[in-house]
């Protein structure tokens, strides 16, 4: 494959730009207008989100951002960062001539942006790869629907390829297994281990929407990966958002229900979020925390995302190669 042709482009969410009422409303308002994000009638939710939910939320979030904001800047924005540097890396060494890129949905640097870089670079073929391992028309769906727009200001089309998702790959599976592994080996094993994912309403399952069986096949993979019987493990979804019904059991009510069961220790990893972010640094490390030690729990832990690791970047490396492999 020739540098100047092939570009692989990592599309996460987005952050605020700063830990900010004003920043975070923006953040918001760009997220949180998304069709598919909310599937509700514009007409509907347009004047319940400028009207009540940005002016209540934002503030609310901005003091939740100022808890995990770096020196450095966003938790997310430096994570997939870094996972991005270790990617070009990982298919430098494999000599695939691959130039990688990053983007965000909801924040620079946009979709939109990336892709006309690329476009100025001379790419002639371009593989997206979505950073949500179990797949959801709100999250990949966002992805294909900006990766679309963008093309839009292309006159000479790219070969087009895009990873729709990957919560099986047996490398995906074993990076998650070893990050608890280290993580027990350096801070002792404890009873039970929580895999929380983020939620998603009912309904989106309801109309065909895979990711919440995806979810469970990943669960169940990483449990088998470490060897672990179905007392000793769980799965659970976090970030309600809304009156709709959701992906249950809920991580929140979880969390609390623990202890009562007498699971006095836990562990909680996020396979599901490629990158530390507010959803798992500040949603479940710090909030999730003390729901549980208020309930009663004695010792929690939180396995990080795998965010920049070498076997992270390996397999994400592995699922390129693959997809490219006929690109010569």
């Amino acid at each position: 494959m020739a540098s100047a042709t092939v570009a692989a482009l990592m599309v996460n969410t987005g952050t605020p730009e700063a830990a900010r009422s004003g920043a975070v409303r923006h953040f918001l308002r760009r997220f949180l207008s998304d069709p598919r994000v909310i599937e509700l009638p514009r007409v509907l939710w347009l004047p319940l989100l400028y009207g009540l939910i940005l002016p209540l939320r934002a503030p609310r979030s901005a003091r939740k951002y100022r808890e995990i904001w770096r020196e450095e800047g966003s938790p997310l924005l430096l994570n997939t960062s870094r996972l991005r540097e270790a990617l070009a890396r990982e298919l430098g060494n494999a000599r695939a001539g691959v130039r990688v890129e990053q983007a965000f949905l909801y924040s620079p640097p946009f979709v939109a942006q990336a892709l006309d870089a690329v476009r100025t670079a001379g790419i002639r073929r371009l593989i997206v790869l979505p950073l949500y391992p179990q797949s959801s028309g709100s999250t990949t769906g966002a992805v294909y629907d900006q990766v679309a727009g963008g093309l839009r200001a292309w006159r000479a089309m790219p070969e087009l390829r895009v990873i729709a998702s990957y919560f099986g790959e047996p490398e995906y599976i074993d990076a998650l297994a070893s990050s608890v592994r280290e993580h027990w080996s350096t801070h002792g094993r404890n009873g039970h281990l929580l895999m929380s994912f983020h939620g998603i309403p009912q309904s989106y399952v309801v109309r065909g929407d895979r990711y919440a069986e995806q979810c469970r096949t990943t669960a169940a993979q990483l449990a088998a990966a470490l060897e672990l019987q179905p007392q000793d493990w769980s799965l659970s979804f976090q970030s309600r958002f809304g009156a709709n019904r959701w992906l249950t059991p809920a991580t929140d009510l979880t969390l609390g229900e623990l202890p009562r069961r007498g699971l006095r220790a836990v562990t909680v990893i996020c396979p599901g979020f490629a990158a530390d972010c507010l959803e798992t640094l500040e949603e479940i490390a710090l909030r999730g925390r003390e729901i549980f030690l208020s309930a009663g729990g004695e010792r929690f832990d939180y396995v990080g995302a795998l965010n920049g690791r070498t076997d992270h970047a390996r397999a994400l490396a592995h699922l390129i190669l693959r997809c490219t492999s006929d690109w010569v």
